[in-house]
């Protein structure tokens, strides 16, 4: 099956014109994010490396030509470990790394960067140790003796290292994925990144306590880190010293999160800010601002019905981000000549049903938890509702029914198959035996091939090998146990931490992207997230949100990844990035939410 046409502008132009009771036990917390999926192997470079392809070898090191300065690759000894309760003396951590040289080119443009892989510790204000933080620092020359930008990447879950980014987006060389088809998986070739932003910006990939190879020091360990607080804090202190080490305090800074890593990325350019290092700007990929905003998450990790206040809000986020890809489906008559006017289409029908959805919400939400009858019979749409639903909405019946139904609509918008959460247009029959280890196609996708280029990468490119520690892409020990509360709720609501950082910084640019076929952080509950700012009085940030094709790693997609380079250059450059919405033409916030500068409480009731 084909897509629909798409176009990232024709959603801005389109919204410029428009001004219970009982707890339930959940078993099991569905994340809204990691860029990286619920189930990564680990891998060390000794064990994986033969499962890298010789021309995924070749392709890494013919697209990145060695610089004629020395290579200075680095054996690191120390025994990383991930677990909860293990943390480093301070005598076995050292701040040492692998620096490489290479070269990248796109068209006529050539660069001369460094790799810099290896740790550095982040201590507090008083001097005391906290972690020994694993990163990839890509680096160039200032081309006109101004100090070049640096930009800081992470990826989330809780509990992810920032490979998924660092060897998915915008480093000089990337994994070539098929997406969102998995053609020849998992034997995807590293290549020359055309669309890296190495001749833009100076690239920092950080792995937080318990991922990557990053560890607690003693007398903390690594559990000491694992909540929303503790972990803004370490990642404050690991920047403050990547900039202290390196002479970089006259850079313009920037931070770029990825999922988990946006509401990271609101509360650590509030706790920046406050430090006194001032950031020029943040990116927020993938979002979830607001935990309480998607029901299903809060559901599941508060395990009790206190996270069903806004399932109304939920039911109707999510709906434009499936309509999209039922579209891609060929489940929508006609089928849409743009998938930026099919997202409005979209967003009006789901403002005006809200009140006819709150019927269905409570079920709605549970269905997607596994647990539609945790409330007692589950209420659902009869077959004339879904009718009079067709024509406003375009969808066909069976999609209808499948996003409607008591089981997941990851299973139900296509009989027989299973549909991806981090991007719905990747697919998999259900005899597929790959899904008994792994429910989600689209985490399917990336997991095996990530890790097993990273194997390579390491001891080969970036000259780096630890022969006593094995790499831990995502931690699923940190995912069980993390502390989700903040400012005094239970789960992060970072829409005032935002505001914040805006208030301190009135100048930070803020960009946020959002793939169409996001089932993960759907478009639309970002979007209504960040129009809580118009509660603001007098607020005018410089804020820009802009939508492509894709899922919650945008960047997988060919066809996007060039439209986010282009949009990024622009946001660099201080220039407006085509098409994106600015705060005033985003659709109002839902009226049951609280206004920006106010924390969700988890008592709030939805209207």
């Amino acid at each position: 099956m084909k897509p629909d046409r798409s176009s990232s502008g024709s959603r801005a132009r389109g919204l410029g014109r428009l001004a219970g009771p009982g707890a339930l036990i959940i078993g099991m917390l569905i994340l809204a994010g990691c860029g990286g999926g619920d189930s990564s192997p680990s891998a060390s470079g000794a064990s994986a490396m033969s499962q890298v392809s010789a021309n995924a070898q070749a392709n890494a090191q013919s697209n990145a030509q060695s610089h004629p300065a020395s290579q200075q690759p680095y054996t690191d000894p120390v025994a990383y470990s991930p677990n909860a309760t293990d943390g480093l003396p301070a005598s076995q951590v050292a701040e040492k790394a692998a620096v490489m040289h290479y070269q990248w080119t796109s068209g006529k443009t050539t660069v001369n960067y460094t790799t810099t892989t290896g740790h550095l510790i982040a201590s507090d204000a008083n001097g005391n140790p906290e972690a020994t933080m694993s990163y990839v620092a890509y680096t160039a020359p200032s081309a006109n003796g101004a100090p070049r930008p640096v930009t800081f990447f992470y990826n989330g879950g809780p509990g992810s290292s920032s490979i998924w980014l660092r060897l998915g987006s915008f480093a000089p060389t990337r994994v070539a994925t098929p997406d969102p088809l998995l053609t020849n998986w998992p034997n995807y070739p590293i290549v020359n990144n055309e669309q890296s932003l190495i001749d833009t910006t100076d690239m920092v990939f950080i792995d937080p306590p318990g991922t990557g190879l990053s560890e607690a020091i003693l007398p903390n360990t690594n559990q000491t880190y694992w909540g929303s607080d503790p972990d803004v804090n370490v990642m404050r202190d690991f920047i403050e010293r990547y900039l202290n080490v390196n002479n970089r305090g006259s850079s313009p800074i920037y931070l770029y999160g990825e999922s988990y890593g946006t509401p990271r990325t609101d509360m650590l350019a509030l706790a920046l800010e406050s430090a006194g290092v001032h950031l020029t700007g943040i990116v927020l990929q993938s979002s979830i601002l607001n935990y309480f905003a998607d029901a299903i998450e809060a559901t599941a990790i508060e395990n009790s019905t206190a996270g069903l206040a806004l399932d109304t809000d939920t039911l109707a986020g999510y709906f434009p981000g499936y309509a999209e890809v039922a579209a891609y489906f060929n489940q929508v008559s006609p089928a849409p000549v743009d998938q930026g006017l099919y997202a409005l289409q979209m967003s009006l029908f789901v403002t005006a049903e809200y009140p006819r959805f709150q019927k269905y919400s409570q079920t709605w939400v549970l269905s997607q938890l596994g647990i539609p009858a945790a409330l007692g019979t589950p209420v659902v749409p009869n077959s004339a509702t879904l009718a009079s639903w067709q024509w406003p909405s375009s969808l066909t019946q069976q999609a209808l029914q499948g996003y409607f139904s008591i089981n997941s609509f990851g299973v139900s918008l296509l009989p027989g198959y299973t549909i991806g959460r981090y991007d719905g247009r990747v697919s998999l029959p259900d005899s597929d035996p790959r899904l008994q280890n792994d429910g989600d196609p689209s985490d399917i996708l990336i997991s095996q091939p990530f890790t097993t280029a990273l194997a390579t990468q390491l001891p080969q490119y970036l000259g780096y090998s630890a022969p006593n520690a094995t790499f831990m892409p995502l931690n699923d020990n940190i995912i069980n146990v993390w502390n989700f509360s903040h400012e005094g709720q239970p789960l992060p609501d970072t829409l005032p931490d935002l505001l914040a950082a805006i208030t301190l910084n009135p100048q930070l640019k803020v960009l946020s992207e959002n793939g169409f076929h996001d089932l993960a952080t759907p478009f639309f509950n970002t979007e209504k997230q960040l129009a809580r700012l118009q509660t603001v009085p007098s607020l005018n940030p410089n804020l820009q949100v802009s939508f492509h094709q894709g899922g919650h790693m945008i960047y997988l997609d060919d066809v996007a990844r060039p439209q986010m380079k282009r949009d990024l250059v622009s946001y660099f450059d201080g220039r407006p990035v085509p098409f994106a919405l600015s705060l005033w033409t985003l659709p109002p916030p839902w009226r049951d939410e609280s206004p920006a500068g106010t924390p969700t409480a988890v008592a709030q009731t939805a209207q």
